[in-house]
């Protein structure tokens, strides 16, 4: 089943290199992918899904369409392009440092590495956090962290074992500290934002940018925490990082609906109406086989994790995948970008389909992904 999976999600991929030319897919509507010239937070996505189909395949059309991308990504840090938020480690993780892990390219390790002082520009020694948008002092955004920065602190560790600096770790754990503390609720569910005072880092109050409410667990961020404890405590060995993760892992599979594939937020009212998002469930069996990676073969939570990773991944490629439909830009659907906002919110998400895709290669060879080296 996941061999088929991945086969028909690499032939989609390739299909997708000639459809998108040098352009970006970020998320779809009726079925389309809207397509950008490397301006948004998404675009590392479709560049990891390319190395990942040429690891697979070694067919060098995937890796012509990746060098292509990272070029671009070359560019856009040259020209400080669209660079104003934390989701640095989104772009190139995936692009400029995935290239170093294949080819050992010196000038995508040192581009790499350029990226990791943009994201590190975002950190508020005052307040002890990384801003995610907005400038500094900005009066909306100043004092304001997301969990979704969970996946960018990666970036920060890979640079710190890459040059010895250690600025790049301690802000990396810092930050991770202090989402764990405010970002993660007693009942291990988690908020999407949280606001601090910027002149002291004190704790204002939690919030959502695109969850249900204030109060409610936005399933996507819900992922990100899942997978992004996971991969502080792989790069810091801090049990405490692990046991969030999968604390936060049991509260996401706790409340799954009966097809194992979540809704776009937990406390939603469920009708015929409510969407899903595919790409939160993706994200979670990412996260989860990370976590199952660091268990030991004693520990109770090992096969109630394995399980609940092969429900979901049956689930999403019976359910949700576009298996049978060969000219489909996408490889899920019913993903949701933002519900409250009414921008996709039952689409292909490019994220979606590299987590996907993700899961797939770890659960056929082991890959890892390319968030850690």
């Amino acid at each position: 089943m996941y061999n088929e999976a991945l086969e028909d999600a690499i032939a989609k991929t390739k299909r997708n290199i000639g459809r998108f030319g040098k352009r970006f897919p970020h998320v779809s509507n009726d079925g389309v992918y809207e397509l950008n010239d490397n301006t948004d937070w998404t675009n590392g996505f479709w560049s990891g899904m390319l190395w990942l189909s040429y690891e697979h395949t070694k067919d060098e059309a995937f890796r012509n369409a990746a060098l292509d991308t990272v070029e671009s990504f070359r560019d856009r840090l040259d020209n400080r392009l669209h660079l104003d938020h934390h989701d640095i480690g989104f772009l190139y993780s995936l692009s400029s440092k995935a290239k170093w892990m294949i080819e050992r390219d010196e000038q995508a390790k040192r581009m790499t590495i350029e990226a990791a002082d943009v994201l590190m520009k975002r950190w508020r020694a005052e307040g002890r956090y990384l801003q995610a948008w907005g400038a500094k002092g900005d009066a909306d955004n100043g004092g304001r962290i997301i969990v979704d920065c969970m996946m960018n602190l990666p970036l920060l560790y890979w640079a710190f074992e890459k040059t010895g600096n250690e600025e790049y770790k301690k802000v990396a754990i810092q930050h991770a500290d202090k989402s764990r503390r405010f970002l993660i609720r007693g009942d291990d569910s988690s908020y999407h934002t949280f606001y601090f005072n910027p002149a002291d880092g004190e704790a204002i109050r939690g919030g959502t940018a695109q969850g249900y409410m204030d109060g409610s667990t936005w399933t996507r961020g819900q992922a990100w925490a899942i997978y992004g404890f996971a991969l502080s405590y792989r790069y810091t060995g801090n049990q405490l990082y692990l046991e969030t993760a999968k604390r936060t892992a049991v509260y996401f599979i706790e409340h799954l609906p009966e097809d194992q594939v979540a809704y776009w937020d937990f406390d939603a009212p469920v009708t015929a109406e409510t969407k899903r998002d595919s790409s939160a469930s993706a994200i979670v069996a990412c996260g989860l086989l990370e976590i199952i990676g660091h268990l030991e073969s004693s520990d109770p939570l090992l096969v109630y994790f394995q399980d609940a990773v092969h429900r979901t991944m049956r689930s999403l490629i019976e359910r949700y995948s576009t298996i049978g439909q060969a000219d489909a830009q996408g490889l899920l659907e019913h993903g949701s970008y933002s519900v409250r906002g009414g921008a996709s919110p039952d689409d292909f998400m490019i994220w979606g389909d590299y987590y996907y895709m993700e899961a797939l290669m770890r659960l056929q060879n082991g890959h890892k992904g390319y968030w850690y080296e």
